[in-house]
């Protein structure tokens, strides 16, 4: 499994109230959603965003709340993998449950910038910044893990293997 796109960079400590703004939790469809990602930290973002699009982070990214509308509203949104240094830890578990592949990778969050063109290979965990011609480590995700993305997230794997 394999994504590919251009880049949409933010700086360290990424909350989900920035992911996704608290005023527009009255809904739950995730489309609605989508339409306000990351507006309080890149005004553009729902205007530029193509789907396939890669997001980077710093450290601890998607910390703040434990809402599982932050990674929905980015996967949502069209991004197909999110690569930071780190992720706080309930926003990791909860991209894994609804199906959004995240990386971390400190050298690769610090070579990529806005705008390149990155390749990765989720079963070996390479990323390929195509544009700078550099490749960087991460660990994949264990087979099980990666099946439940390939899934579409935890509840749709259940129902897969029931």
């Amino acid at each position: 499994m394999n994504a590919k796109g251009f880049t949409h960079k933010y700086p360290d400590n990424v909350d989900t109230d920035v992911i996704i703004p608290a005023r527009y939790l009255n809904t739950s469809d995730a489309k609605e959603l989508a339409r306000h990602c990351m507006e309080d930290i890149d005004t553009d973002f729902t205007k530029k965003v193509k789907a396939g699009d890669i997001m980077v982070g710093g450290f601890n990214f998607g910390c703040g709340s434990s809402r599982e509308h932050a990674p929905l509203t980015i996967k949502t949104a069209g991004i197909s993998c999110v690569i930071a240094k780190t992720f706080a830890r309930i926003f990791y578990r909860n991209a894994i449950n609804i199906g959004l592949p995240i990386l971390e990778c400190e050298a690769a969050s610090n070579g990529i910038d806005a705008g390149d063109e990155v390749e990765v290979n989720f079963d070996t965990g390479v990323i390929t910044n195509i544009t700078k011609g550099q490749s960087y480590q991460a660990e994949p995700f264990p087979e099980f893990i990666q099946q439940i993305i390939k899934d579409g997230g935890l509840m749709a794997s259940i129902r897969r293997q029931a």
